[in-house]
């Protein structure tokens, strides 16, 4: 482990410039997650594949920048955040580069997959630069700039992805996110001065782990059982493999608590109704409404601006009041966005828009009250594993997300329109109904430990 987190602390860097201008890479790296949603109707058309091989090019990305950004996070803890920072950048403009020459399934998802590993790294060293090295006082705003990035990526790429879909093509898409490469020459200026360390990285671990939940991820698209039966295998070799090697990729004593995998789940439930919601969306306009790519982007586009003006706010409330209250009144949003979801969605794209008014800020909240949970409840020591691992999952929840749901759409395939997207968020809103439960449990178990106390 590293011991320059202490040393780093204490010096002054240009704090603000630095998180401005990460916070705007990240925003082009999350835009790249829902680009691609508004237009897949027309790559699931020129492509000629089905919704469920539509769906992997968004739980693709997802799923790889999962497992990208904790492999990333453990590897700050020993290897210099510049230098993963320029090697994360350049794997994202190398994908997205031949992206842009693809026309042909396996490729497209190949490219999105580079792109994946790249934009893994932008976001998790934002956070674990964030955790580390600024004071708790002053890190919810430093939290939120960089979460309110992040949600106005997925909302305004849409948007973006709409008007590029329908005026240029959606392989454009791929040029839109190359342009974080211009920000290399910025971050090496303001990144902190970091020391190498020489550590062993378990990449059998990292190998496993991946293997695992993507043998997961092909079981839920394809129900073929010998996709689970590798899943099984795996995830119990990974985890003999965790518990024999000194240093491994997930550090089991981390999950050992039972307050940090609620928070783990309550993330991985938020992320999971999210993405599910952004990737039904479409469909649902263009299947019922008949709406365009770039009218689909346009209904998203308020709830976007609306996380983003609000993202101040929200970490100011959240280094005043702290993490709790927060977390109650986004999950609240999240409830009312839902229920409009199911009862009023089909009705009119009105109804939509302000649906999604109260699902973008509530989620921009969400994320950033628990992952500044996390780092209130973790070590200093193990921030940088904690957070890499809430990522891994967050993503993965986002991921998982969208295959069922398109595996839920693919198995309706034939009944009405309203009835399939309707039973999708049924399922949603019970599913995040038992993340509602799980924090009221952590609650009072952390009411329990401050009495004893």
């Amino acid at each position: 482990m590293l011991s320059r987190s202490s040393e780093i602390a204490n010096k002054v860097f240009p704090e603000q410039k630095l998180f401005l201008i990460w916070s705007c890479a990240v925003f082009f790296v999350t835009m790249n997650s829902t680009m691609f949603n508004v237009s897949l109707p027309s790559v699931q058309e020129d492509l000629s594949i089905s919704i469920s091989h539509a769906s992997w090019i968004i739980s693709g990305y997802s799923m790889v920048l999962a497992i990208s950004t904790l492999t990333f996070s453990r590897l700050s803890e020993f290897v210099p955040t510049l230098k993963l920072l320029i090697l994360g950048v350049m794997l994202l403009g190398t994908g997205s580069f031949l992206g842009f020459f693809s026309y042909h399934f396996i490729f497209v998802l190949i490219t999105r997959l580079i792109q994946a590993i790249g934009a893994g790294s932008i976001i998790s060293l934002s956070i674990v630069v964030a955790t580390r090295y600024v004071p708790i006082t002053r890190r919810g705003r430093a939290l939120v700039l960089i979460s309110s990035s992040a949600v106005l990526g997925l909302g305004l790429g849409p948007v973006i992805g709409g008007v590029i879909d329908q005026f240029l093509g959606w392989n454009f898409l791929f040029l839109v996110t190359a342009l974080v490469i211009f920000f290399i020459p910025i971050f090496v200026k303001l990144l902190p001065k970091e020391e190498h360390v020489t550590v062993k990285f378990d990449s059998v671990g990292c190998m496993t782990t991946t293997i695992s939940l993507i043998s997961l991820m092909i079981f839920f698209t394809t129900f073929h059982v010998i996709f689970l039966f590798l899943f099984l295998v795996f995830i119990i070799l990974t985890s003999k493999h965790f518990y024999r090697t000194k240093n491994p990729f997930i550090k089991s004593e981390l999950l050992k608590s039972k307050q940090y995998r609620n928070l783990l789940y309550i993330n991985f439930i938020a992320y999971f109704v999210y993405f599910s919601g952004l990737f039904i969306l479409p469909y649902i306009l263009n299947d019922i409404f008949q709406l365009k790519s770039s009218e689909i982007g346009l209904l998203v586009f308020p709830g976007a601006i609306l996380s983003a003006l609000a993202a101040k706010m929200i970490g100011q409330l959240i280094d005043r009041f702290g993490n709790s209250p927060i977390i109650w009144i986004s999950q609240v949003l999240f409830i009312i966005s839902t229920l409009m979801f199911i009862f009023l969605a089909t009705i009119s794209p009105i109804f939509i828009l302000f649906s999604y008014l109260f699902l973008s800020p509530g989620f921009s909240a969400l994320s950033t009250s628990v992952r500044n949970e996390v780092s209130r409840i973790l070590h200093v020591d193990e921030v940088g594993t904690g957070m890499g691992i809430i990522q891994l999952i967050q993503f993965f929840g986002g991921s998982f997300g969208v295959t069922i749901s398109g595996t839920v759409l693919a198995i309706q395939e034939g009944f009405s329109p309203v009835f399939m997207y309707r039973n999708v968020y049924i399922i949603l809103i019970v599913l995040f109904c038992t993340s509602v439960w799980v924090f009221f449990l952590y609650q009072r178990k952390l009411k329990i430990c401050i009495r004893e106390q």
